[in-house]
């Protein structure tokens, strides 16, 4: 039985998911409604086929890493097998992204490759195109998987894959959706957070299956169940990725009834069906398998079960090249589009009120999906403590939980919508992200929750207690949390932005102002926790020096707003002042008002933290006297009895 499902296993996802696409492709009628310039039937079914190759492949090398990095052991037999299966599946990844390009550029060339030229007319189309150039990306990140999955075995090593891998999907995810071009950066999103968890519970249950013959029944139960806490993550980022990326092709609810909308329900359908099967079978039999019982039933679920898989798979590619309800009706773009519209894709948002800044929001899904784990998963490790016995500051939480507020609000809200038009807007999210959001975060100490919180592994494997605490003391940590580094970093990143083609990047480009985010709020991070951190860093400087270095800070952030204030051009002149607004202050105006903000509001966060040195450096003073006073007591006070026959030496 075991060696029917490691080899009927992958082959049900295979041949369902095939099924389910050419069934979708005929009811949806992409390859049975000809284009006006139409490629040939070939075309129109070699795209679709191709994108379902990929999707299979990226999601066994994702499930086959994650496993590798998080539920297998390095001294196993399974570790190796894992790796193995991951390059294999790079291997097809890389294949069927060169026949994807192929494929996509006869369709919409409306001809193969010209002979005649040696098929530069295709090279130009992977060089030069958007498209071409993702697909170029995916191939290239494919085959370096593979072998980098077959030369290099150290779990450090398997963080740089994983990353080639989420930047690959990032670059084609930006490419590669469709809908209202005013819902691009939420479409973008919410495509790589499909396909990556998509690819991560599809993939892990795969890689398990093919991994069963080297698993005994007591491994097998373990590692199923460390899958199974990352399937639960995986479905509710899948079902909200989902539902956004439906809504933005949908529309409106009629839509569900035609062809495109019918699929979207099928799809919905077999995901659902997944969860709550999945979800049941895994926890009702589990631990049974792990002492031998109800194997059989178990592993013919697990067979069902990648079959509806396979279902989602094929459907998922198929939706991929049908029609969408929301393009037919060609309502989503205006016939002359306002100076708005041709630099962000969106139209003018109206002007900002005061109640704007409560009611205006424009969903950022990355940052949206990071709160949401974020809060669950800290007030998790602080229930498991409360169940056990121990203790956790309730200031810790309620600081954290104001943290995960703020920096919802300022991925999310106000600041997202019109950050894009308004550079004082734009420092506001600076100013939040760098200083106020970290140090509610730091001040959570959510470092020292894991540790206490978190079972640890004694298996070899690596879990998320393993992966923190690897990360808290690598030599890079070191040096990032060095209070000179960190303050530098902090420093320095105010000139190195806005001073730099980076500012220009980061406005104008979805992938960029994901960075900037992320870079923002990490430089803040380890700037706070140097100076007022509960968390353990290696090194802490002395109160007087962190005191210091909040003055050269206060000192630099009040000479670059005035910088910005006295300006008398415009940082991206062609951006900020070329929007048409009607409303609101002019560009310059605005851009001062935005140097007000780096100066004045900007110093609020960084005179907090002064206070908060100053407290620390006076409980510190207090300690140490108790300390002493309680020595003296113990030794009678020896210390003062020696010093005072020091002097008495002295005096003869």
């Amino acid at each position: 039985m075991r060696r029917a499902v490691w080899i009927w296993g992958p082959a049900a996802i295979v041949a369902a998911a095939a099924a389910s696409l050419a069934a979708a492709l005929l009811f949806g009628g992409a390859v049975t409604a000809p284009l006006v310039l139409d490629p040939g039937a070939l075309a129109r079914w070699g795209v679709p086929a191709a994108k379902l190759v990929v999707d299979l492949a990226v999601g066994v090398v994702l499930g086959a890493l994650l496993l590798a990095l998080t539920a297998l052991s390095p001294e196993r037999p399974e570790y190796p097998r894992a790796l193995d299966v991951a390059a294999a599946a790079g291997g097809v990844w890389a294949i069927g992204s060169a026949a994807s390009a192929f494929f996509t550029y006869w369709s919409l060339a409306n001809r193969l490759p010209d002979p005649a030229t040696g098929g530069s007319d295709l090279g130009a189309y992977l060089t030069t195109g958007g498209l071409g150039q993702a697909w170029l990306v995916m191939t290239v990140a494919g085959a370096a998987i593979t072998v980098l999955c077959l030369a290099l075995r150290n779990r450090v090593a398997l963080l740089l894959i994983a990353a080639i891998a989420l930047a690959a999907l990032a670059r084609l995810s930006n490419e590669g959706h469709s809908g209202d071009s005013s819902t691009h950066d939420i479409a973008a999103t919410a495509i790589w957070l499909h396909i990556l968890f998509a690819g991560v519970w599809l993939g892990g249950l795969v890689t398990v299956v093919i991994l069963r013959p080297t698993l005994g029944d007591g491994r097998i139960a373990v590692v199923l169940r460390r899958y199974s806490s990352i399937a639960a993550i995986a479905f509710v980022v899948v079902a909200i990725s989902g539902y956004a990326s439906a809504a933005i092709r949908l529309g409106q609810l009629p839509a569900l009834l035609t062809p495109y909308g019918v699929l979207v329900l099928v799809k919905i359908a077999a995901l659902l069906a997944l969860g709550l099967f999945g979800a049941a079978q895994r926890r009702a039999m589990i631990r049974r398998i792990g002492s031998g019982a109800g194997s059989r039933v178990f592993w013919v679920m697990v067979g069902a079960e990648l079959g509806f898989m396979g279902i989602a798979s094929g459907v998922a590619a198929a939706l991929a090249s049908t029609a969408t309800p929301v393009l037919d009706e060609g309502t989503s773009d205006l016939a002359t589009p306002t100076p708005a519209q041709v630099l962000t894709d969106r139209p003018l948002p109206p002007e900002l009120t005061p109640a704007g800044w409560i009611t205006a929001w424009y969903p950022d899904l990355l940052w949206l999906v990071l709160v949401l784990f974020g809060t669950f998963f800290y007030l998790a490790g602080v229930w498991r403590l409360r169940r056990r016995g121990d203790r956790w500051p309730v200031g810790r939480t309620v600081s954290w939980l104001a943290g995960m507020l703020l920096l919802l609000w300022s991925t999310n809200g106000m600041p997202n919508l019109y950050q894009e038009y308004l550079f004082s807007v734009h420092m506001t999210a600076h100013m939040l992200l760098s200083m106020a959001v970290p140090i509610l975060l730091v001040l959570g100490a959510p470092v020292t929750l894991s540790a206490r919180a978190i079972r640890a592994r004694d298996d070899g494997s690596r879990g998320p207690r393993e992966w923190i605490l690897w990360a808290v003391h690598t030599p890079v940590a070191n040096v990032l949390t060095n209070p000179l580094v960190a303050a530098g970093l902090f420093a320095i990143s105010l000139w190195g932005f806005y001073y730099t083609p980076l500012f220009r990047w980061a406005v104008t480009d979805h992938l960029g102002h994901v960075w900037m985010t992320f870079h923002f709020l990490i430089t803040g991070y380890l700037f706070v926790q140097a100076l007022i951190g509960i968390d353990p860093v290696r090194s802490r400087p002395p109160y007087p020096l962190r005191l210091v270095l909040l003055l050269a800070v206060m000192a630099l952030h009040a000479f670059f707003g005035l910088t910005i204030i006295s300006s008398e051009g415009l940082f991206l002149a062609d951006w900020y002042g070329a929007m048409g607004r009607t409303w609101g202050p002019t560009p310059l105006a605005d851009q001062q008002a935005a140097g007000g903000i780096a100066w004045s509001i900007g110093e609020i966060p960084t005179l907090a933290l002064a206070i908060a040195v100053a407290i620390l450096w006076s409980r510190s003073d207090d300690r140490e006297a108790k300390r002493r006073d309680r020595k003296a007591d113990r030794d009678g006070d020896a210390e003062l009895a020696e010093y005072n026959r020091m002097l008495a030496g002295r005096a003869r």
